[in-house]
């Protein structure tokens, strides 16, 4: 099942995707009650749908989240990646929080900050957190998967403070500049295990970044573990999993007023985002 999160009008709601039809239906209920249901298995008969369809032109499509969770990227999880800085495996995963108000929508636009000059593309495999945590079964908690672009400012990351490191922050929060979407498709989708799946970019149809998820240090499964035991998952919270090679940090192909970015994982969907003029 394709879920998305939509906004027709002055309505926000959430809803069923029927790709056949380019159509949504509204999911009636409370996302919390129907989120945990389906990440138990019991499928669409869990759903309360109404009755009409609307046409998915017709809607915007949000980032598919809940506002009042969390959103947690874990970074420096791809081998090639770290090479491209000439940087060793770290012992043990890295997380950060991101601000909820640096997400945008599938279609959206990319703020381009004023703050920064090197504006940069990262796509990412995104887990969503459905139910409660099993350590010992963490897959069990994912209610799917969709697609991140997380958009970094690169000479801000880099603008360290002695002794202190990056400024992960300032970096990755900046406002509406990571696009999510364009929908979760629900775990059943998926073989057994943590997803293996190839991640693309284009900037203005250059493909920038082109790996899979097999490349990852630690898995979907060790990533929801390693973040759990620190900060509790919720219903809703997503997981950005990190990034593959190909990043305009390492090939100086920064991101530029009017880009076209386009971020996509297999078997999920793409992103479709232009860079806004910059910001004053």
């Amino acid at each position: 099942m394709k879920i998305a999160k939509c906004r027709g009008g002055e309505a926000t709601f959430w809803g069923l995707v029927n790709s056949d039809e380019n159509s949504v239906r509204e999911i009636r209920g409370d996302f919390h009650d129907w989120a945990r249901k389906l990440t138990r298995g019991d499928g669409e008969p869990a759903l309360e749908l109404a009755d009409e369809s609307i046409p998915l032109n017709d809607v915007r499509l949000l980032p598919p989240i809940e506002k009042t969770n969390r959103v947690v990227v874990a970074g420096a999880n791809y081998l090639k990646h770290l090479a491209e800085f000439d940087i060793a495996a770290p012992p043990q995963p890295l997380a950060f929080l991101k601000a909820m108000g640096a997400l945008i929508g599938a279609n959206d636009e990319i703020r381009y900050p004023p703050l920064t000059k090197r504006l940069d593309h990262e796509v990412e495999l995104v887990a969503v957190i459905g139910d409660d945590v099993d350590l010992d079964r963490p897959l069990d908690c994912v209610l799917g998967y969709t697609v991140g672009n997380d958009v970094s400012a690169r000479d801000l990351q880099r603008s360290r403070i002695p002794n202190i490191g990056m400024d992960l922050f300032s970096a990755k929060s900046l406002d509406k500049t990571t696009a999510v979407g364009p929908w979760i498709v629900t775990r059943d989708e998926f073989p057994t295990g943590s997803p293996v799946l190839t991640l693309k970019c284009w900037v203005n149809g250059d493909l920038r970044q082109n790996g899979t998820t097999a490349d990852m240090i630690w898995d979907v499964a060790e990533l929801i573990r390693f973040v759990h035991t620190r900060s509790s998952f919720e219903c809703g919270d997503i997981l950005f999993t990190g990034t593959p090679d190909g990043v305009g940090a390492s090939s100086g192909k920064y991101l530029s007023p009017g880009d076209l970015v386009e971020a996509s994982v297999e078997r999920i969907g793409t992103l479709r985002n232009v860079v806004g003029p910059k910001a004053a």
